[in-house]
């Protein structure tokens, strides 16, 4: 492996070679040094440092939990990986296709190896520079666009139901709208995802 091309991409040179080379070894290539417990650490410190960016006073607990999942999901994270180039660089069998999995965990797995390495400021730094703190593409405006189409046809707008099912120590939301006699149903911890999420089973409905 060419450590200073990987450490080139991702802006951090390492004191410690070996825990780059671990972070991009994948099972297969070897079964006890690869880069699995390194992405279950790097999980954990990435969603204390989203956690981090995102607090703030105005929103509640259970609408920060939807924003961080959006930001620490495979969805987000994978784009991520091959921007950096993370693939290209991955320590695996000859017969090893890459899994889908692997690509997101690479990320994970590098951000805990630059912890290891350099501590929580290098860590943060890192995630700074590569992580972008806006929605995934495929985090559309749902509510919107329902909105849109059902007034292009004459239709009365929207209403959402809201139910809280949750208890005090886990919030759970379930949002209801119907659309066309049929009814379509969201569950989130926050009410604005739980409409988000009934707003797109209802258009994907319509779009049939």
């Amino acid at each position: 492996m060419n450590f200073a091309t990987v450490e080139e991409r991702l802006g951090y040179a390492f004191k410690d070679k070996l825990l780059l080379q671990r972070a991009l070894t994948l099972p297969s290539a070897n079964r006890e040094y690869n880069n699995q417990t390194l992405e279950f650490f790097g999980d954990a410190i990435l969603e204390f440092l989203v956690s981090e960016r995102l607090y703030c006073g105005d929103k509640s607990e259970g609408e920060l939990t939807e924003l961080r999942k959006l930001y620490v999901s495979d969805s987000a994270l994978a784009p991520v990986s091959e921007a950096l180039g993370l693939p290209g660089f991955f320590i695996k069998s000859k017969g090893d296709t890459v899994l889908k999995k692997s690509v997101p965990s690479a990320y994970e797995a590098v951000l805990a190896a630059i912890y290891l390495d350099g501590g929580m400021d290098a860590a943060r730094s890192f995630v700074d520079r590569t992580l972008g703190m806006t929605p995934p593409a495929d985090q559309k405006n749902y509510k919107g666009e329902l909105q849109e189409l059902v007034q292009s046809g004459g239709e009365p707008l929207p209403v959402y139901v809201r139910e809280d099912i949750g208890t005090p120590q886990k919030p759970m939301f379930r949002s209801s709208v119907t659309i066309c006699g049929q009814v379509f149903t969201g569950e989130a911890q926050s009410v604005k995802q739980a409409d988000m999420l009934a707003a797109e089973a209802a258009l994907k409905f319509l779009k049939k």
